[in-house]
């Protein structure tokens, strides 16, 4: 189905990568001078609640009175819903300094699951991952006593996290591979969630209408998988190159809500006028809040399109 009516709300800044929700209809986000916005859930007010001073990409509520930030350059951190300075919950885990924190999901006793994306590359030059495939992408558990532990190594692009409703999994976009693999948290064995994706995934998150919704930033894109087979040293060239002269995404988007069994429930897919790289998602009582990895606004359209 393709897009119905969508409602761009601009905010005060480049890049709202990621969005959530809290109980009153406020929106939050992060944009790329570091800032963490707040929304009014018309969208008119904007508050600046927070600055990282790095990147801040994917968003959670920690417990009731904190925000979760997977910071691309400062790590994994908290910081007060009221406003304040953030506080880092970690920056490396299992000997390995975080090159790209991303996204996070986080349990109803705290436990944190959330990836860092590549061992190679950081957020300024996340299109050379995709280009070499580093397969570097890590999963990793934070447990409430500040323990972490690996779930999944080996990621193609490590990107969004989310827990099944019922938190007997969690689910991880491979941007890279487009796909989105899962960890049953039971007994550690891990399959594929959902493959063969049109698109790149990016964010993920579990809904208020119990399913996981996923992202597709732009459809596959031919060249990149032709620069893919080429030697090393003409990969290398090609990342040189100024990105217009790259592989690019284009301005198709989509969204997914997949039930927990791997069905596809809902599929939006299509261009937005004025909004493109959708790489965030939220369900929400009904509506689907969108952040965006290019634009100057957070998209809100019904989840029925």
């Amino acid at each position: 189905m393709e897009f119905g009516e969508v409602t761009l709300y601009p905010v005060n800044g480049h890049g709202p990568e990621d969005v959530v929700v809290d109980g009153e209809g406020r929106i939050y986000t992060g944009v790329d001078d570091g800032r963490i916005l707040r929304l009014s859930p018309d969208g008119r007010t904007i508050d600046v609640i927070a600055d990282t001073g790095g990147r801040p990409l994917g968003l959670e509520l920690y417990g009731e009175d904190e925000l979760l930030v997977c910071d691309a350059r400062a790590g994994l951190l908290v910081v007060p819903l009221a406003g304040g300075s953030p506080t880092a919950l970690a920056t490396s885990a299992l000997g390995l300094d975080f090159v790209f924190c991303n996204n996070a999901a986080v349990a109803s006793d705290g436990t944190i699951y959330f990836t860092d994306s590549s061992r190679r590359f950081g957020i300024d030059n996340w299109r050379d991952d995709l280009i070499e495939q580093t397969a570097g992408g890590r999963l990793l558990r934070r447990s409430p006593d500040g323990a972490i532990d690996l779930l999944l190594d080996g990621l193609q692009f490590a990107n969004g996290v989310a827990l099944a409703p019922d938190e007997s999994f969690v689910a991880v976009a491979e941007t890279g591979a487009c796909r989105v693999s899962r960890v049953w948290l039971a007994d550690g064995r891990s399959d594929v969630f959902v493959d063969g994706l049109w698109g790149f995934p990016d964010n993920i998150s579990t809904g208020t209408d119990g399913l996981i919704w996923i992202t597709q930033a732009s459809p596959k894109v031919a060249a990149l998988d032709v620069v893919r087979r080429l030697p090393g040293l003409l990969r290398a060239g090609v990342r040189r190159l100024p990105t217009s002269l790259q592989p690019s995404p284009g301005r198709e988007v989509g969204v997914l809500g997949v039930a927990a069994d791997g069905r596809v429930v809902a599929e939006l897919r299509g261009e937005i006028p004025g909004f493109h790289m959708l790489v965030g998602v939220r369900e929400w009582r009904g509506n689907l809040y969108f952040g965006s990895l290019e634009e100057s606004a957070v998209a809100v359209t019904p989840t029925l399109g």
